[in-house]
């Protein structure tokens, strides 16, 4: 077993005023999107400026907020919802989804393509490379904080998170979403996005990778206690889910390459 680091969860306090991990995390995936976004963008033979990538990652903000607060109060806590609706501005309490916040980002970038008269796919295309980069951090973040565990185990590398009512040895699973959503996702991406492929390809990628990384580690992760297993003994919300996405990812990658078309200035 390893010992949990137990890294203080507030990164910076200043009087009252405590910046979480968790939060600079998002932050720091924010800005990074915008400079690999940059970086793409002078390559692109004019089909991006740096000022669209500026723009996209302030609308793509708000949908990952908006959509990942919404998302996680609708698939996660929606009797508490139907109790009391104000409980979905209770950010103070914690809880984003990412699902949620998938949804939130694709209202957001619809919205951004109207704006800038291109199209929904190829705004997506481009993007898609640089989420997972916050979802990374953010799952950092998470370790950071002792939440999200996975179950309980054996294996040589399992912690006990000071926040287990059990004191278990358990998965750090979010350290294993970290891996394979955050850095297995984003060079799979990065290289298979470095050339130009058709439309639909990269965003279709995304999902099914994503769905299959999900689905995978939900099998060591702890179901959030409030749902527990919806089915079998070990469907979670979580693979729920991302089923669709793995549909949705397949079904993008076929149309992409039988269509062949690229984006355009």
């Amino acid at each position: 077993m390893i010992p949990y680091p137990n890294i203080d969860p507030v990164a910076v306090s200043i009087g009252p005023l405590a910046i979480h991990w968790y939060g600079l995390m998002y932050l720091i995936g924010f800005v990074s999107a915008y400079y690999l976004g940059v970086y793409r963008a002078k390559r692109s033979q004019g089909i991006w400026t740096p000022e669209q990538v500026s723009d996209m990652i302030f609308y793509g903000a708000i949908g990952v907020i908006l959509g990942g607060r919404i998302g996680y109060i609708l698939f996660y806590q929606f009797p508490s919802f139907v109790d009391n609706p104000l409980v979905l501005v209770r950010i103070w309490e914690g809880g984003m989804s990412f699902h949620g916040g998938l949804l939130g980002v694709i209202v957001a970038m619809w919205w951004f393509a109207r704006k800038t008269k291109k199209h929904l796919v190829d705004i997506t295309d481009f993007g898609a490379p640089f989420v997972p980069i916050g979802l990374g951090l953010g799952r950092l973040g998470n370790f950071i904080g002792g939440e999200l565990w996975g179950k309980p185990t054996d294996v040589s590398w399992a912690m006990i998170f000071p926040g287990d009512p059990l004191q278990l040895a358990r998965h750090p699973s979010q350290l294993y979403q970290f891996a394979l959503e955050g850095v297995a996702l984003f060079l799979i991406l990065w290289f298979f996005s470095s050339k130009p492929k058709p439309r639909y390809c990269v965003s279709g990628l995304f999902l099914l990778c994503y769905g299959l990384f999900r689905i995978l580690v939900e099998f060591v992760r702890e179901p959030d206690p409030q749902i527990g297993y919806l089915a079998f003994g070990w469907l979670t919300q979580g693979q729920l889910l991302s089923v669709p996405m793995v549909l949705l990812g397949a079904g993008l990658i076929w149309v992409g390459f039988k269509r062949n078309t690229f984006p355009q200035k």
